[in-house]
């Protein structure tokens, strides 16, 4: 993935959120309080983090426990389908943290691969490794998600307050990959 791509697809996610954020009427508030305990999002969102991971698990290279990939595949597959039955309290959460942390990996490939002007591509690895540390706290304890949430909607100014600041990240983001396109 190209560092025009990566960075403009970090950019829209933040613009989507901010915008959500910023508007913070009565369906976002519910849409957020009902998120942690979703079904529906729980088999969106963590069965697309265990596709996704048992995709790169099939695509390992003899080095990388090679020999054992279909045991591996296995495993993980049916690991993956008991989540669905044994964890099913706020596998939603879990689900987003398993796909950030699976994408944290090219963005952070394309910044290194790409060398754009020195100072710029910091927009978009801080944007990352934050969702990486949150994406391992929200991942090992999810229930603090359904806390962050109620305390973000107590007062609406503070859904607001967070949905100017990924906007604004967004928007900057958005400039940034501009000027990478054709180039990275």
């Amino acid at each position: 993935m190209t560092l025009y791509a990566v960075t403009l697809s970090a950019a829209a996610l933040l613009l989507v959120f901010g915008a959500a954020m910023l508007w913070s009427g009565p369906p976002v508030e519910r849409a957020a309080k009902a998120f942690p305990r979703s079904q529906v999002a729980a088999y969106v969102f963590f069965g697309a983090g265990t596709l996704w991971f048992l995709n790169l698990l099939n695509h390992l290279g003899s080095a990388d426990f090679g020999d054992y990939k279909r045991i591996l595949v296995a495993v993980f597959a049916a690991i993956g389908l008991g989540a669905f039955f044994v964890a099913k309290d706020f596998l939603a959460v879990r689900g987003v943290a398993v796909l950030l942390l699976l994408a944290a990996r090219p963005a952070l490939d394309a910044s290194m691969i790409y060398t754009p002007p020195p100072g710029t591509r910091v927009w978009l690895n801080a944007f990352v490794y934050v969702m990486i540390v949150l994406s391992i706290y929200l991942g090992a304890a999810p229930y603090h998600a359904r806390d962050m949430i109620n305390w973000l909607f107590v007062k609406p100014g503070r859904a607001r307050v967070l949905g100017a600041v990924c906007a604004g990240y967004g928007l900057a983001l958005a400039g940034l990959a501009m000027s990478y396109q054709g180039k990275y």
